[in-house]
């Protein structure tokens, strides 16, 4: 068969059928666990297994119960800053410092081509919001994005489906009475997914509901014919600590409940998306609830951001909530840039939000998976107490920043340049492997 026909089943499909793929194979490997339990998980639901389709095919992940805690990077143009070439190296930086997969968001430009681009030059899964180009491509050619019809939408998510792209967020889960709810309780900030703000218009315009949820039996059935991950987008996200965990945000989530049922009925994978912003107190419960209404369907979340004033560090905000998201069962983490809320983010902003994100989900792997994931700590920690310069750079989740602090000024003593002679390895040496005669010889005569 050629890879660029429609592909007849799915990753699910065949874990039920008993069959190991070779992509379940391929990630059994690198997740360190046999490949019949992860084709069970599969199976269940409880991992997916994603990968470009077609002639940019690219590694499969796999994101879920029991495996290391993915996260994705944003990329993408806008109408005040359209250049490929940028994004492209963004894709090049995310990638090199740890992005799982990559979504691109572009708004401007020949969006085709964009896409496409992006998706030949990288090698992992990579996203789309399909509703964007729709909606911006209504725009253009009629002035009145309300015109956008069915088969505008779906006609688009089919042809990006046919480029090969591995998952798609669809809005599935807003319906017009969630709308009309937020019309007449409204929110501090309202609704911020982009995403859904366009549902949100076009539904209110048209007065008819949403045709994400209304053709969600169409869409399955593409989704099934590409075997294309669903990422159930939560377009009631809340924008805000005021907003979170509110009466929409909830109701959105047990609509997308009953989608999560019907994608697994008919064989489709699916991701669940979550909030946003959260306090700190709301993480463990927002996962927890996600898991038991979405029966352990996987959880993708944007941070969440704990705090609403890190205006040029959200990204801190993000890993912070990130961390405390995925130790609770969170299984895949958008990063967030320090550009959020403030502008698009530059190479600078996709290497710092990666580089943040990827501390967050390895410092929630430690507590899920324990050894498996603790084994380079245990071999920096060793590093360290051997003042080894070299193995600690390049251990660390970014060698080069790395290197650049450590030799900005010369060490006099081979330590660092905060210790100096003082260093507590420098007087005690590695006392889990000294005598105490030699400890005392080395304080005395150092």
């Amino acid at each position: 068969m050629s890879k660029n026909k429609i592909i007849m089943a799915t990753q699910i499909i065949a874990a039920r059928q008993g069959i190991i793929t070779e992509e379940v194979r391929k990630v059994a490997i690198e997740e360190g666990l046999s490949a019949e339990r992860l084709r069970d998980r599969v199976a269940r639901g409880k991992v997916v297994i994603t990968h470009n389709n077609g002639r940019n095919s690219s590694k499969p992940i796999g994101i879920g119960q029991g495996l290391r805690t993915k996260i994705n990077a944003n990329i993408g143009t806008s109408l005040d800053v359209c250049d490929l070439n940028l994004e492209l190296e963004k894709a090049r930086v995310a990638i090199k410092y740890g992005a799982d997969t990559i979504m691109d968001l572009s708004t401007e430009g020949d969006l085709d081509l964009i896409r496409n681009a992006i998706l030949k030059e990288v090698q992992v899964p990579f996203g789309t919001v399909p509703v964007y180009q729709a909606y911006i491509e209504t725009v253009k050619k009629s002035k009145n994005p309300a015109s956008m019809s069915i088969d505008d939408l779906f006609n688009v998510i089919e042809k990006q489906m046919r480029d090969g792209v591995a998952f798609m967020t669809l809005h599935c889960g807003i319906t017009l009475d969630i709308v009309n709810h937020v019309i007449d309780h409204p929110r501090l900030n309202g609704i911020v997914s982009r995403g859904g703000a366009f549902l949100a218009a076009w539904m209110l315009h048209n007065e008819k509901e949403n045709p994400l949820y209304s053709n969600y039996d169409y869409l399955l059935e593409l989704a099934k014919n590409y075997d294309v991950v669903l990422s159930l987008g939560d377009a009631l996200r809340p924008g805000s600590l005021a907003d979170a965990s509110d009466y929409a945000q909830f109701q959105e989530l047990i609509t997308i409940s009953n989608l999560v049922k019907r994608a697994w009925d008919e064989g489709v994978q699916v991701i669940v998306e979550g909030p946003g912003h959260l306090p700190l107190d709301q993480i463990e419960a927002n996962v927890k609830m996600e898991k038991l209404l979405c029966k352990g369907a996987p959880f993708y979340l944007l941070g969440p951001l704990v705090t609403d004033i890190a205006s040029g560090y959200d990204h801190i905000a993000g890993a912070i909530g990130g961390a405390i998201a995925a130790m609770a069962g969170a299984d895949y983490l958008c990063y967030v840039t320090p550009a959020e809320h403030l502008g698009l983010p530059s190479i600078e902003d996709v290497r710092q939000g990666v580089i943040a994100s990827k501390i967050a989900a390895h410092a929630a792997d430690i507590v899920k998976l324990g050894k498996k994931a603790i084994k380079h700590d245990i071999e920096m920690s060793k590093a360290r107490s051997l003042l080894d310069w070299k193995t600690q750079i390049s251990l660390s989740v970014d060698p080069d920043g790395a290197k650049e602090i450590h030799y900005r000024v010369r060490s006099k003593s081979g330590t660092c340049t905060m210790c100096g002679d003082y260093c507590t390895y420098k007087i005690l040496g590695n006392s889990s492997r000294k005598s105490k005669k030699s400890i005392s010889r080395q304080i005395v005569n150092p």
